[in-house]
């Protein structure tokens, strides 16, 4: 199995089961996920949290279905944030692509398998190029579990987040008129989309600079001031964790270009 790298500041994430009930609510305000109560499970999440991905990985598949959602976010977040091997990114995004859609039939009314699923399918499409993705017929599996989660938990903002740049990178990619036609992406439902998530994590880097890229895309111009606010806020985001911490560098980096 190959290494996963290493996650640079860990010594800065410190996360005992007292820090990690407090946070909780703020560090999952995105994906709702519940506070755990077995401590296998509480010592896996803590493990995310400071940086050890990896570790949390492995910890939460020892666990079966109960440690599936640590196990699709670790995943994901290391290969879209740290892994630098494409090839390797893709794959890795496979396998939560694969396990999360177990998890889709093992728990269908679990807003967070639908969200995992798909959240994956459309980095690993961003991967391959979101035409072809579209062209494989993918954009309709992405867009059926994201309205699944946001029918199972409306609240669920992440899954605004990632419907509403689904709508904006289809748009993009194929015009407006075959973009509503063809896969059902319209405008007004992504602004729509985002307006929600950002309602409901007004402070979240990743909804900001997901809600910036849209703005961007759709509007150009027009909205450039807009976007441009919005991409300052997400510079200036809490930082509570080591997703956060990585998110917050890729904000920076982007603003620097």
């Amino acid at each position: 199995m190959t290494e996963w790298v290493a996650f640079d500041h860990r010594a800065d994430f410190a996360f005992g089961p007292t820090t990690l009930r407090t946070l909780w609510p703020q560090l999952h305000a995105g994906d709702r996920e519940p506070f755990p109560q077995e401590p296998a499970l509480l010592a896996g999440w803590a493990a995310f949290h400071e940086g050890a991905f990896e570790q949390a990985f492995q910890s939460a598949l020892e666990l079966g279905e109960a440690g599936w959602s640590l196990a699709h976010k670790a995943q994901w977040v290391y290969a879209t944030l740290l892994e630098p091997k494409e090839k390797l990114r893709q794959k890795m995004l496979l396998e939560v692509v694969e396990r999360a859609a177990a998890h889709c039939a093992q728990s269908p009314q679990n807003a967070n398998a639908h969200y995992w699923r798909a959240s994956a399918l459309a980095r690993y499409s961003q991967s391959i190029s979101v035409a072809k993705a579209l062209a494989l017929g993918l954009g309709n599996k992405i867009r059926t579990d994201l309205e699944t989660a946001i029918g199972l938990d409306p609240r669920h903002a992440d899954a605004h987040v990632a419907l509403g740049s689904f709508h904006a990178d289809v748009i993009d990619k194929v015009g407006t008129l075959i973009a509503r036609m063809t896969y059902g992406a319209r405008k007004e439902t992504c602004l729509r989309l985002f307006e929600l998530a950002l309602q409901l994590t007004p402070t979240s880097a990743s909804t900001l600079t997901e809600y910036a890229h849209a703005l961007v895309i759709l509007e150009g111009d027009a909205r450039a001031d807009l976007a441009t606010s919005y991409y300052a806020q997400a510079a200036q985001a809490p930082v509570l964790d080591a997703q956060q911490r990585l998110e917050h560098d890729l904000v920076q980096a982007e603003r620097a270009i």
